[in-house]
Parts: C-alpha cells; structure tokens; sequence
C-alpha cells in the first residue's frame, strides 16, 4: 500500500520581510537597471549626447523598460516642423530587473512551505509602494530636449535663415507610466511565486505546484537558454569579428529582443518590417538587408533561408530546446500526470510566451523634418523603421509546437523517477508527497 510522507516543515525562522528588506530589493533591482542600461547606452554613443543628456536619457531607457511611456516632440522654429516617435523596449534591462526585484521579493520567503494570502499580499504592497516612488522619480527625469545637427550647406542656411533649427526632445507619460510600471512589478512578483520552486504559497493555492509551476518554469528556462545562447554568439563575434561597442550595445539593451524573435521565427512566425531612411536595426545585418524595402516585407524562415540557407537552424534549435524543456517539466511533474495533460499545459504555456514576445518585441521610430511645406530637405533626415509580428499567427504555431513538444516530453519522461514520488503493490502511478513539485 502506498504512503504519503508528511509535510515538509522548516525548523528554520522565517526571515524577516518588512520596509528595510523591501528597500533593498527595489535599490537593488533599480541599481542594476541603472548599470545595464547606462552601459548600453554608453556603448551605443549615447554619452556624446550634447546638454548633459546621457543620465536622462538612462531614465527614459529605465522607464520604457518596465512598460512605461516615452513621448517625443519635435520643434523647428514658426516655418519649419519635426515629427518623431519611438516605441521599443530595451529587454535586457526589463530582463535584468525582472531577475533581481524576483529574487529580491522570494528570497525573505525561502525555506517555507506555505505562506498566507495575507503575507503575500502585505510583503508585495511594500515593495509596490517604494516602486511607486521610483516610478515617480524616474518618470520626472526622463525629460529632455536637444538641438539635431543638420550639418553644412544649403539645409543649414535655411535653418539659420528662418530661425528653424530643429530641435527634438522627449518626455513621459506620466499616468500611462505608472500604470504600466506598476502592472510590470505585479507581472514579475507574480510570475516568481509561480515559477520558483521553493516559493510558498498559500494554502488553496498548493494545485498551482502540479498544474502551472512546471510549465511556467519550463517557459522561462527557454527563454532564459536563447538569452544565454544569444550571449555566447555575441562573445564568439567580438572575439572573431571584432565590433566591440556595437556587440555590447546590442547585448545589454536588446539581446532578448533578438533571441526571442529568433525563438518566433524557428517556430515559424512571421514579422513585417520596414527599414529606409538612416535608421537601422541593432540586429544582425542579414535582419537589415531584407526589410530595406520600398514596402513592408515579411520576415520568416522563408524569407531569411533565400538569403542565407543557413538559417534553418533557427527551427532545429527552436525543436531541440523545446523538446528539451517540456522534457524537464514531465520530469518535474508527478507521474500520474499523462502526456496529454502534459501536452495541454505546454500549450497554453507557450502560447502565452508567444503572445508576451509579441507584445514586448515589436519596434516602431520615425522622424521627419520639413521646411515651407517641403519634407526630407537634408536628404537623408527622414526614415521610418518598425517591426511587427502577426500576432495570432504566432501564438496559434505557439500553442501546436507545445501541444506536440509536450506530448513527446511527457513520453520521454515515463521511465523517470520522479522526486516525491513512491510506489508499491496495487499503486501503478504513486502517491505525491507534500513539497516541491
């Protein structure tokens, strides 16, 4: 007959959680914000920004990373006009301080098994209220505005002329910012308790461990091994290639927006995208040279294997590590659980996955400049660039590979122990203890 062991109880203390242990973990998690994102933007030339713009510009790459909004404005005297706008997210620094604020918010929780919907809640509006703050700080720093250089010539006479030269400038939105910023932290305070192993919850909550904890886990050691898989590139190309300051730039603000529409491509999404004018992508060149279009153009397996056959390795690693993953999550599960179910719950995962990368990865800037009526003077001033996913088209290939990924991992995972699992006469399937899943 089987048994079933008793709960797990810590005879350790529990550590404290109060204000000083929640101004730690927001001052941590936005000094490592600060530090990634003022390295890339240091690498990328933002330093060289004219009246002391650098620091401000750090700001606005702080507050667009936590899903904020930054508006820019444009000024070029009575008879002239600018036009600009940006929208993109610098995901390193978003993955950065999702890490550091989670580990900051599970780390007093360690070493419990269970924790009421109470503490969770008390332990969470404190460090909600200090991010409040600093939303608040950051949203008032992000404010800039600078002169653009035209150069020499006829365009500068103008300018000079008419008293129109241009100037851009940016600033927040600062409700959307605090709204927005504020859904993040519940985004990453939420998606820690879910993912790590060890968090507790609360008692009616306890289902989560079998039924969401290990796809949850499972998506995010796969977004987590495209990050670390893209890193390795970026190394090997600085260490062959050389283009020291661009690879670190493209490494600490955007290399998950890279590895993560790498991820989308393998499993056969499709992007559309522009590039023209002297904007360019912070990807790799092959990214540029097939949206350099005069109309949108669809960026794909397809689209990338035509121009480089080499490219069909995004689907194999897309395969593998997924493979990979839902292996884990079966193995993390209890053993009664069927390949079905298992296929199921990856669905829905990687659906979901699919979706945020879609949501967070795209990429939108354009700027213009006219003077009398008459557009582009400086021959080279205007450009448009975006990217863009067929969102639904992705998370439907989203859910069908984590229908068939889990099925596979679930089959894989049968002749595997499963930890917590015991077995004996009449009891085919095991009996799970109380713990970690």
């Amino acid at each position: 007959m089987a048994t079933v062991s008793a709960p797990t109880v810590s005879a350790r203390p529990a550590a404290r959680h109060g204000w000083a242990q929640a101004v730690a973990a927001v001052l941590t998690g936005l000094a490592v914000m600060v530090l990634v994102a003022a390295l890339g933007l240091w690498a990328a030339g933002a330093a060289d920004l004219p009246d002391g713009a650098f620091p401000r510009v750090v700001a606005a790459a702080l507050v667009t990373a936590v899903g904020g909004s930054v508006e820019l404005s444009g000024n070029a005297g009575a008879l002239a006009q600018t036009h600009a706008g940006l929208t993109v997210i610098p995901l390193s620094v978003t993955l950065a301080g999702a890490l550091v604020i989670g580990a900051g918010f599970l780390r007093p929780l360690r070493h419990r098994a269970v924790a009421s919907a109470g503490e969770l809640a008390g332990w969470a509006a404190r460090i909600a209220v200090l991010w409040l703050l600093a939303l608040f700080g950051l949203a008032f720093a992000a404010r800039q505005t600078f002169a653009v250089d035209v150069g020499s010539g006829t365009l500068s006479d103008l300018t000079g002329l008419f008293d129109a030269a241009p100037r851009v400038g940016f600033t927040t939105d600062l409700p959307l910012t605090v709204l927005f910023g504020l859904l993040w932290l519940a985004g990453v305070l939420v998606l820690a308790l879910l993912v790590a192993r060890g968090a507790p919850l609360p008692g009616r909550l306890l289902r989560l461990q079998e039924s969401v904890r290990p796809a949850a886990h499972a998506m995010v050691e796969l977004l987590l091994a495209y990050v670390v898989i893209g890193l390795v590139t970026a190394l090997l190309t600085v260490a062959i290639r050389g283009h020291v300051a661009t690879t670190f730039a493209l490494v600490l603000l955007g290399l998950p927006n890279l590895m993560w529409l790498a991820l989308t491509l393998g499993l056969g999404a499709t992007w559309n995208g522009r590039v023209s004018g002297p904007f360019g992508l912070p990807m790799p060149h092959i990214l540029d040279k097939i949206l350099r279009t005069p109309d949108a153009s669809a960026l794909n397996l397809r689209s990338l294997t035509d121009y480089d056959g080499r490219m069909w390795w995004l689907a194999l690693m897309a395969a593998l590590l997924l493979l990979a993953v839902a292996f884990r999550m079966a193995v993390r599960s209890p053993a009664r659980i069927q390949p079905w179910q298992h296929a199921v719950r990856l669905a829905v995962a990687l659906a979901l996955t699919m979706l945020m990368i879609c949501l967070t990865g795209r990429i939108s800037a354009h700027y213009g400049l006219s003077l009398l009526g008459i557009g582009d003077l400086g021959g080279g001033l205007s450009g448009e660039l975006f990217l863009k996913p067929r969102m639904w088209q992705a998370v439907g290939l989203g859910a069908l590979w984590g229908l068939v990924a889990g099925f596979l991992g679930g089959l894989l995972a049968r002749p595997v122990q499963r930890r917590g699992e015991v077995s004996g006469p009449g009891d085919v399937s095991g009996t799970r203890t109380v713990g970690r899943p």
